[in-house]
């Protein structure tokens, strides 16, 4: 029987309309959970494997035990479910834009990563990443200038294709180095691009921090039959 797409839930932002929707892909014959920000799509149940290697080469990186670990962008949560999955995490926040996207994980809308919003480790903080990253006060309100051991962002498609204009300042030295103080020492930055390794990039990361790296992950493409890439930098603070 052919099923239609379900959307499943809506809410008007600044940078538009985001919309989670469901459809029955045929050529993978399964349901497939996807993001949209207005006509732009963002995330996609199929392709979740660079996000994932987010969380575990970033946490790979990251010495220590009771890690305290911040996730830039909640999305279809796999990031965070793969942070989840490492026994040394102990507190997991995560900073969404949109109060949209922590309801649908509250209301477990999304069957491959239910039951996050519930586990005692996690917190979903409704706040611009981007703000609280390159501020003096970070991203608890009520510890200001707390230090994480890591910090996994998945929120642009790339640090030169943006979502909103003002993110663009991010990433520049200076947007890394405000971010940086949010680290311990040796803590760790991955980030998640859908381009290939940017080297103008590499270089702005090694104005900051040490041990840089710029990752490709390489999964299927159901639609092209072929192979397609995402890429994972990780660094570390000294």
């Amino acid at each position: 029987m052919m099923r239609g797409i379900e959307e499943l839930g809506w809410r008007t932002t600044p940078m538009g309309e985001i919309s989670l929707r469901r459809r029955y892909d045929p050529a993978v014959e399964k349901d497939v959970y996807e993001v949209k920000l207005d006509e732009e799509f963002l995330m996609s149940s199929l392709f979740t494997v660079a996000e994932i290697e987010l969380a575990w080469l970033g946490l790979e990186r990251t010495e220590g035990d009771h890690l305290d670990v911040i996730v830039g962008g909640l999305g279809l949560g796999y990031t965070a479910q793969a942070a989840l999955e490492d026994p040394r995490v102990d507190t997991l926040t995560v900073i969404e834009y949109s109060d949209a996207v922590i309801d649908w994980h509250e209301q477990d809308l999304l069957p491959d990563t239910a039951g996050l919003a519930a586990d005692d480790r996690v917190r979903l903080e409704q706040a611009d990443f981007f703000a609280a990253a390159t501020s003096t006060e970070g991203f608890d309100p009520e510890r200001p200038g707390r230090e994480y051991d890591a910090i996994l962002l998945d929120i642009d498609h790339s640090p030169r294709n943006v979502l909103h204009s003002p993110h663009a300042a991010f990433y520049t030295s200076d947007g890394m180095g405000a971010m940086s103080a949010h680290l311990r020492p040796g803590g760790t930055f991955a980030l998640w691009s859908d381009d290939p390794p940017d080297d103008e990039f590499v270089s702005t990361l090694g104005q900051v921090f040490t041990d840089v790296d710029a990752r490709r992950v390489w999964f299927d493409n159901p639609f092209t039959g072929g192979r397609h890439s995402n890429t994972v930098y990780v660094a570390t603070k000294a």
